[in-house]
């Protein structure tokens, strides 16, 4: 089954649903999708943290980053 069959296919059985239900859907994936961009959030922070730990990331001026940028 195609990616969009399976859209069409969910979207259909949305549809049975009564309005309560229908906002309710919509609460709870509005909190799964907020819930998995902190996580995704999290995880970069801790990524930068260990880059900044072993020295990855590059300090500077702004125009001391400028200038490594242009190299």
């Amino acid at each position: 089954m195609t990616s969009v069959s399976k859209l069409d296919q969910v979207l259909e059985s949305i549809e049975d649903l009564s309005v309560d239900e229908q906002e309710t859907l919509i609460d709870l994936i509005r909190h799964r999708l907020a819930e998995r961009r902190r996580s995704e959030i999290a995880a970069n922070i801790a990524q930068a943290q260990v880059e900044y730990q072993t020295g990855k990331v590059f300090r500077g001026t702004v125009t001391q980053i400028m200038d490594e940028l242009r190299q």
